[in-house]
């Protein structure tokens, strides 16, 4: 049995997979203290989390607590380690796409997996973290990657107004707190950037470590970062000109990165 579980179940675009991909290449220095169960590790999971925060359905709850107590059972065992699960789609979607407005979900879905750590494992220490991030830079930053990642055709100035309350991430973390009989922080991405592992570093800071072990780990390059303006502006264009042509569209977006990469 794990000594410690934590939850770290987003939100989108506060960092999350840079945090993961430095989790990842510290693997080997972290093993004997820590196993991370990261979002390519639970697709099936993550697949019930998206469906239950579109449909908001009990049987999509049911497969999502199905398939985390899945996920569990099939975890080694792991005295006096830590276990970090770590996946932004654990809170649902990202909001921004059609009647998807907020994260209204996630209180749900974490409750649910707390319930379902703390019955399987009774004695280990629960602790969720959450990454938020300052509300204007956090809805610019989803407007984009959805501009990127989707068909969007909406203007920023209409997206942020229709999403409002989605940006909202620390009223969010504290819900989600009071929902929960266990430790909650959230740490905003704006507050990260001098620490030594970025924004992994009050992730790893909960586990613990020894001396020796923090001082090898080191901060992975940033992950996903967004490109630059005229190419998002270029593939927000294309997203308008073939709206209804997704093979089209992913044509047009696709010549777009592969001349920006060559520039």
């Amino acid at each position: 049995m794990p000594r410690r579980i934590i939850l770290h179940p987003g939100f989108h675009k506060t960092g999350t997979s840079s945090i993961q991909a430095t989790l990842r290449a510290n693997r080997a220095a972290l093993k004997p203290h820590v196993a991370l169960r990261l979002r390519w590790h639970m697709k099936d999971l993550l697949h019930a989390t998206r469906g239950y925060s579109t449909w908001r359905d009990p049987i999509t709850l049911l497969k999502v607590e199905h398939r985390f107590d899945a996920l569990l059972e099939a975890l080694p065992r792991m005295p006096r380690r830590t276990l970090i699960l770590s996946a932004e789609e654990l809170a649902g979607h990202m909001p921004g796409r059609g009647d998807l407005a907020d994260y209204s979900a996630a209180p749900e879905l974490i409750f649910a997996m707390w319930q379902i750590v703390h019955h399987r494992f009774p004695d280990a220490e629960i602790i969720v973290h959450l990454s938020t991030r300052a509300p204007e830079s956090w809805i610019r930053s989803a407007y984009w990657e959805h501009v990127s990642s989707s068909s969007m055709t909406l203007d920023l100035k209409t997206f942020s107004a229709r999403y409002a309350s989605a940006a909202q991430l620390d009223a969010m973390a504290s819900e989600i707190a009071a929902r929960l009989p266990c430790s909650v922080q959230h740490v905003r991405l704006e507050n990260c950037r001098d620490l030594p592992l970025g924004p992994a570093t009050p992730l790893v800071d909960l586990c613990d470590l020894p001396t020796n072990v923090m001082t090898k780990l080191v901060q992975s390059p940033p992950i996903n970062v967004r490109p630059p303006t005229e190419v998002l502006q270029a593939m927000l264009d294309a997203n308008r000109q073939h709206a209804d042509d997704p093979e089209a569209r992913r044509r047009a977006k696709t010549a777009i990165l592969e001349q920006a990469d060559t520039v």
